[in-house]
């Protein structure tokens, strides 16, 4: 069984509350441990944020229930009326993630209390914030997170996969059962991949010179999802065209099988260039050969190999018709692989040696 971060993270966390909780002689410590689960995030950026809503719904919880045991008693009816306005004062303020923690603020003050109230409910408040506050430490302290490796790692291994399969269907020796099923995982591993981009994203710099780095670099890794994604969609419609395809003249599939080799070669090379393993794709025009056609020759090759069985077809719908979403999605796959290099470039001849990419190789 494999701990995650966040696993022990929260772990950390509940010690470090009861642990603080003895040595402050706080009478209840649970409540330390229990407020410190709320306020564990997956990044220092929304931990802040968390801290401050927590804080607040802690607040509001207090209140409300000092003002209705001074008003009304410590009955369990009262207590439920308690709980039900704090859950409409969180709701109206857009707070709903703090609910569960106002409302065990709620009932910890409520409940039946010996000696001077005002002095029990205070313990009682900051012990919830004594364990928000566990929390927010160990978020910034204890296994930083690195998100930067997480999405590159992520983008390479869907693209990878996708490619795989590009080139295994385009020669016809797929199995369509495991491509099927490949295809459902593939898409889900993308909007894993899309909430990694949005964590990456909420991650804040500590120095104000790293700002614009960090803002190209996030075009740079947007563009390789978008990539990704359109080489993802290329292989869905080889997938589902590929009756379609083998109707075409041989001349014309292996025209377009060279070109997707091509494309699929140059975004391998893209990934490794944004790490600096290689410096550039220039070599790809000697890799592809003399036979290489350009986007531009192989949707002219496409428009005349479409006339040609119209005419044979006498203006009947005929194969090459039916394909045309799949071209389509080539061409895209091409236009976005070309604004790729330029960002990536551009990234580097701005960047290099002030702000290095910091992806690390995952261990085995």
């Amino acid at each position: 069984m494999k701990l995650g971060a966040r696993i022990l993270k929260t772990g950390i966390a509940i010690v470090l509350a009861l642990y603080l909780s003895e040595l402050l002689n706080v009478p209840a410590p649970v409540l330390s441990g229990i407020a410190a689960i709320f306020a564990i995030q997956p990044t220092i950026y929304r931990s802040y944020q968390s801290v401050l809503e927590q804080i607040q719904g802690n607040l509001i919880g207090a209140i409300v229930a000092i003002a209705f045991v001074l008003l009304f008693g410590n009955d369990i009816f009262i207590i439920g009326l308690a709980v039900m306005i704090v859950i409409t004062i969180n709701i109206q303020l857009k707070m709903e993630n703090t609910i569960i923690l106002s409302i065990v603020t709620v009932i910890a003050i409520m409940e039946t209390q010996g000696g001077e109230f005002l002095e029990f409910a205070f313990i009682r408040c900051a012990s919830v914030l004594l364990g928000i506050l566990s929390s927010f430490v160990v978020n910034l302290v204890f296994l930083p997170p690195k998100y930067e490796t997480k999405l590159y790692n992520g983008i390479t291994e869907a693209t990878e996969d996708t490619l795989k399969w590009i080139r295994v269907s385009t020669r016809h020796a797929s199995d369509q059962m495991l491509l099927k099923k490949d295809i459902h995982r593939l898409k889900e591993d993308l909007l894993k991949i899309e909430q990694t981009y949005s964590m990456f994203k909420e991650e804040r710099e500590y120095f104000k010179r790293n700002n614009l780095a960090k803002s190209r670099k996030l075009v740079v890794y947007r563009q390789m999802l978008i990539t990704t994604k359109k080489a993802f969609e290329t292989l869905k419609r080889i997938h589902k065209f590929e009756n379609e395809i083998n109707h075409l003249p041989e001349d014309f599939q292996r025209k377009l099988l060279q070109h997707l080799d091509y494309l699929s070669h140059m975004h391998e090379q893209l990934l490794l260039q944004h790490i600096e393993k290689i410096k550039s794709i220039s070599h790809l025009e000697e890799w592809s050969g003399e036979d290489y056609l350009s986007q531009q020759e192989l949707l002219t090759l496409f428009f005349e190999q479409h006339y040609k069985l119209d005419a044979i077809h006498d203006g009947q719908e005929h194969v090459s018709t039916r394909i045309v979403p799949l071209i389509s999605a080539i061409m895209e796959y091409g236009e976005q692989l070309d604004h790729l290099e330029k960002l990536i470039v551009s990234f580097q001849s701005f960047h290099k040696g002030v702000n290095e990419v910091s992806v690390e190789e995952e261990a085995d």
